[in-house]
């Protein structure tokens, strides 16, 4: 696989064929409009499968797929052409819920100001008792309540009770990179 931190599961759409050259050939016309007609599906069906969400998690950072609108203080007139955003992916294993108190644990993105989070969210599991919970955790019982956070070097869960039974944790972060 390429290298799935810049492109995903990316599909070259550069052109395979020199249409021009069909001219060139002494084939029947009708053979030469397929080949054309062939080339146009091809290439259409490589940007629509380049314009899906992956639906791969990796523990290692990865273009998902989604793209996310030009950045707003761009214009037609700045140095830099608005484009659309691509937004990456990473899932952390967490590890443990704590008991009823925050931890912490880096998440090695070299996060700097050209950075945003477009979701943050994960799962947690208790192998034992066969439970399942989302992360963050919503509760009426505000104890048990589960706070999810990010800044530039962690990733924070914080229990209000003891969740320590959920011991399988995944972290998911979608960002971008200005």
């Amino acid at each position: 696989m390429a290298n799935s931190s810049e492109f995903g599961l990316y599909v070259p759409s550069t052109y395979i064929w020199d249409i021009s050259q069909l001219s060139a050939l002494d084939i029947d016309p009708e053979l030469k409009e397929l080949l054309v007609r062939l080339y146009q599906n091809i290439n259409a069906i490589t940007i629509s499968l380049n314009i899906k969400d992956s639906g791969y998690y990796d523990t290692n950072e990865f273009v998902n797929g989604q793209l996310l609108f030009p950045n707003p203080i761009l214009s037609s007139s700045s140095s830099t052409v608005p484009t659309y955003r691509q937004i990456y992916r990473i899932v952390i294993n967490f590890g443990t819920l704590p008991n009823a108190g925050s931890t912490s644990i880096a998440h090695n993105i070299p996060i700097s100001t050209g950075y945003t989070f477009t979701r943050i969210y994960g799962s947690a599991s208790d192998p034992v008792n066969l439970e399942y919970i989302p992360l963050p955790y919503s509760s009426p019982t505000l104890i048990n309540n589960i706070e999810l956070s990010v800044n530039a070097t962690n990733i924070t869960v914080t229990t209000g009770s003891n969740r320590s039974n959920f011991t399988v944790t995944y972290i998911i972060l979608e960002y971008i990179k200005f």
